[in-house]
């Protein structure tokens, strides 16, 4: 790796020692001195998660396919994306100028880190660790690329604490500000209302038989499965995303995440009020790795599947933050933070790759 690979080293580790100065959002008083410290070291986080992500040139595999589609947004010409991306291109072009790109990647910058930084306001119980999950497990660089589709997934992350509270109004209007960007997070409306369906509920037989039954038709039903998936992308089908690939990183975060999962499950993850919260992640997970190996026939699973396992940079130290004080409870942490440490260490390799090319790192003010 060369140096420019140091500045998302070093951006992970100084926004994550910052974050080590915030206190739980959902346990401080407003108005008091803590919430006063957490904001702060909150607003500092934002500004250089932003400032790494905006000031961005050529990063990215799909970085000049963009601006080649800004161009043909402003002269009026189709492009597939959703109507929302091409209003807001659009109107940017003419506030700054044709083909003047960079405002607009900035733009989209804000947005997404600004929905990733309040779902870790409104959610987080532990905001240090959640922000090492999210800048270690990639979710963060990868904003970098494919810029649709991760704002939507950190609006889909934003709206998780509102389907946890019950406010299904809100949730479903955020989700609908979400899909004028990348239609795809529509799919969350079902899912995480029967995630948190099943968070409530006392499981009962018809509870399995029905989870049965989905399973069954994923492996018997694949055509119309993927029929559907072509009917709002037309141009996935036999392209380079209908590879049929098997995730296995991702199959290996869920197996992780709920192998973890059983051992709270006594102290953390019973059915009752105050584990709904954790309860939803939880099946969320278990959504997550139903779809990996039943659905590879999806084209780009992954993107499906993100959906509902980046609901682990919450549930996580949710559940690190329960267990007993003693060398257990060391040997987990220590455990979570060497796996993701070492899967971060293959995604900045990995970055180099010309279908991602996040690497290396430059940007308009010195490049």
């Amino acid at each position: 790796m060369e140096s420019s690979a140091l500045i998302y080293v070093g951006l992970t580790a100084v926004v994550v020692f910052l974050a080590c100065y915030i206190q739980s959002f959902r346990r401080v008083p407003v108005g008091s001195r803590a919430y006063a410290q957490s904001l702060t070291a909150e607003f500092a986080i934002f500004c250089l998660l932003t400032g790494v992500s905006a000031c961005r040139i050529a990063v990215g595999n799909d970085y000049w396919v963009y601006r080649f589609n800004f161009r043909l947004i402003a002269q009026e010409r189709h492009v597939s994306s959703e109507f929302g991306f091409n209003l807001i291109v659009k109107w940017m072009q003419q506030l700054f100028g044709y083909d003047n790109y960079l405002p607009v990647f900035a733009l989209f910058s804000v947005l997404t880190v600004w929905f990733f930084v309040r779902a870790l306001h409104g959610q987080a119980v532990d905001y240090a660790f959640s922000l090492f999950l999210l800048m270690a497990g990639g979710y963060y660089f990868n904003s970098l690329n494919t810029v649709r589709y991760y704002l939507a997934l950190a609006i889909a992350l934003y709206s998780m604490m509102y389907v946890i509270r019950g406010e299904y109004g809100k949730f479903v209007l955020w989700v609908l500000f979400g899909s004028i960007f990348h239609k795809s997070i529509l799919l969350v409306i079902p899912v995480y209302l029967a995630a948190h369906l099943l968070a409530k509920a006392r499981l009962k037989t018809w509870h399995y038989v029905v989870g049965g039954l989905f399973l069954l038709s994923l492996i018997f039903c694949q055509e119309f499965y993927r029929e559907l998936a072509f009917t709002f992308y037309p141009y996935y089908r036999n392209s380079v995303f209908d590879t049929g690939n098997v995730s296995w990183v991702n199959i290996g975060k869920c197996v992780g995440t709920l192998a973890l999962c059983a051992v709270c499950y006594k102290r953390s993850l019973r059915e009752g009020e105050g584990n709904q919260d954790k309860r939803f992640y939880l099946f969320l997970n278990l959504a997550g790795l139903v779809v990996y190996p039943c659905g590879s026939f999806i084209p780009e699973v992954s993107r499906v599947g993100y959906y509902m396992i980046i609901s682990q940079v919450l549930l996580i130290p949710a559940l690190l933050r329960e267990m007993p004080a003693g060398w257990f409870r060391k040997l987990c942490c220590a455990g979570v933070i060497l796996a993701y440490g070492v899967y971060f260490i293959f995604l900045l390799r990995g970055m180099y790759s010309t279908d991602i090319r996040l690497l290396p790192y430059l940007n308009w003010i010195f490049d």
